[in-house]
């Protein structure tokens, strides 16, 4: 049997590696700062082009855009909610918290059973995938959400066009670039208004 404080050490030595391992995850901002005249001009033709959505449309005025470099990546805050990253192949792409422009991305929808490997960053397998709503090609991004409630849970981008889906019995179908609870998500919980 062991000592209590031996028992104490153990548990001490065991904190302090669980802080140590989330240290290591969480993403540091780097550099923050607000996109001003030119710049704001250039991201939003860019958006524009990339995700054919019209920030000032969707938003209903001409955004106040705050860009946040980690080391990893970039993140873009509009009006200090709703946001974007830049992706490891150079695109922007909406992160889980931009609601606006969810909707009106086509979605993979997936058994309950593919949730918690797809919410560890794995990528979507066909055997999980139940249905596609929505049409696209490869290397389109697309919304995944589960089958109960329909809730996002991923975004990613597809390795095989709509049609091939429903007929593919193996393989991966979409490569998962942000998903909940992966580190993006995680910082930008934190200081995300509302």
């Amino acid at each position: 049997m062991m000592s209590p404080l031996t028992q104490f050490s153990l548990v001490k030595a065991s904190n302090l590696y669980l802080l140590r391992q989330s240290i290591k995850v969480m993403l540091r901002i780097v550099k923050r700062h607000r996109l001003k005249g030119r710049d704001t001009k250039l991201f939003l033709a860019e958006l524009r082009d990339a995700l054919g959505i019209d920030l000032e449309e969707l938003l209903g005025e001409r955004p106040q855009i705050e860009l946040l470099k980690t080391r990893d990546c970039e993140i873009f805050l509009l009006n200090g909610k709703t946001a974007l990253l830049r992706i490891e192949d150079g695109r922007i792409a909406p992160t889980l918290l931009f609601g606006k422009y969810l909707s009106l991305l086509p979605k993979v929808v997936v058994d309950m059973g593919a949730i918690p490997h797809i919410c560890n960053g794995a990528d979507v397998m066909a055997p999980g995938v139940l249905r596609v709503e929505g049409k696209f090609s490869v290397g389109d991004l697309v919304l995944i959400v589960d089958e109960r409630y329909e809730k996002p849970v991923a975004i990613g981008s597809a390795l095989i066009d709509s049609e091939a889906v429903n007929s593919t019995k193996r393989g991966k179908v979409v490569k998962n670039l942000h998903y909940v609870g992966d580190k993006i998500w995680s910082l930008l919980r934190k200081i995300v208004k509302g």
